[in-house]
Formats: C-alpha cells, structure tokens, sequence
C-alpha cells in the first residue's frame, strides 16, 4: 500500500485516539490526494509546533511561552487553584469560560493497576503551590472514575496542613439529563451532592 513511508504515517496516526489502523489509513489517503494544501501544510504545522510548544513549569500547562499565558494572566484570581488530571480538562474548562482562577495539571491519576504511584504525578508541586499564602482555595476537578476519586482523596490528605479550603466539583445529574437514562452511581452522587433551593 504505496511504500513504507505511506505505511509509517498511517502507523503513527493509527496511535492517535479516536483513529484505528483503517481510519488512518483513510486519513493517509486524503493527505496525499490534497498534498499542496493539506498534507505540506499539516507537516510545517507539526514541526513548529513541536519545536514550540512546551511544558508550563508551573502549572503543567501546554503553552509556546514560560510560564503559559494563563500563569502570567494578572487578571486570573491567584487565590484559587483547580486541579486537573490532564492538559486536555485544563482546555475544557478553558472553552467553557467558567473559572477565572489558576490551574494545576497533575498529568494523570494513581492506578496501582498501571503502576502509576503519587511520585509520578505533581502532587508535590500542588502541595508547594498551595502552601503560598496566596492561595485560599484549591478545586479538584478529577474524573469521576475509580482513580480519578482515589487521587482525589488522595489529594485532599495531602493538602491537610496547607491551611486551604479543598472542595470538589459537583458530581451527579448532568444539564439535560433524564433520570431513566443514569446509572446508579450517577443518581448517588446527585443526591448526595444536593443543594438547598
């Protein structure tokens, strides 16, 4: 199938999410039907972006400066710092526009079943950031699965002599949602996290 440098791209784009060996190789095949204004292009992108993009040593960010622009930002509220497990929730919260303050991207959960322990993640930076007297508050924002709890947890007895106010995001029945189509931990966690009206 058109020589192994065709099959190498279509190996590598097979390793991106959402793209299995079939739809790279049909990915492939559209890059090279539109090469002057697709695939040369995508290929200059690729290699700027590599050589410009790099890891934010505060925060854990993915920005072309150091530190990013949300850790220079002077507007952003420095009093709150919300946690997330990958740069990914940083973007998301980001794109929702909902949270003014600082971030700190831990770069995964704890899983003793993939042998990721708290000296793989940046906990001890977090437990550094949020012992600045600054900080008042710090949000978790992991995922609500099994890890994403147990790092959660984790966590929060880490920051215990940090003097800040630890909180979670809410957990339960989504915007738009239909009661029938939850699953049981989702109605738990909803009625547990209940407010007052």
């Amino acid at each position: 199938m058109g020589g192994p440098e065709v099959e190498r791209l279509a190996a590598l784009l097979a390793k991106l999410p959402g793209l299995g060996p079939r739809s790279a190789r049909r990915a492939v095949l559209h890059l090279l039907k539109q090469r002057d204004t697709l695939l040369t292009p995508l290929a200059t992108a690729l290699e700027e972006t590599a050589a410009a993009v790099s890891t934010c040593t505060v925060c854990g960010n993915l920005d072309t400066t150091e530190p990013c622009g949300i850790c220079r930002d002077p507007q952003r509220d420095r009093s709150q710092i919300c946690v997330v497990e990958e740069v990914g929730d940083l973007w998301a919260l980001e794109r929702a526009g909902v949270f003014g303050g600082l971030y700190h991207v831990l770069g995964g959960t704890l899983s003793a079943l993939d042998g990721v322990g708290p000296e793989d993640l940046r906990i001890a930076d977090l437990v550094t950031r949020a012992s600045d007297e600054t900080v008042k508050e710090v949000i978790l924002a992991t995922n609500a699965t099994v890890d994403g709890q147990t790092t959660a947890h984790y966590v929060t007895d880490r920051l215990q002599g940090a003097g800040v106010k630890v909180s979670r995001l809410a957990l339960g029945v989504p915007v738009g949602g239909e009661l029938d189509y939850l699953d049981e931990g989702t109605l738990g966690a909803a009625l547990k996290a209940r407010r007052e009206l």
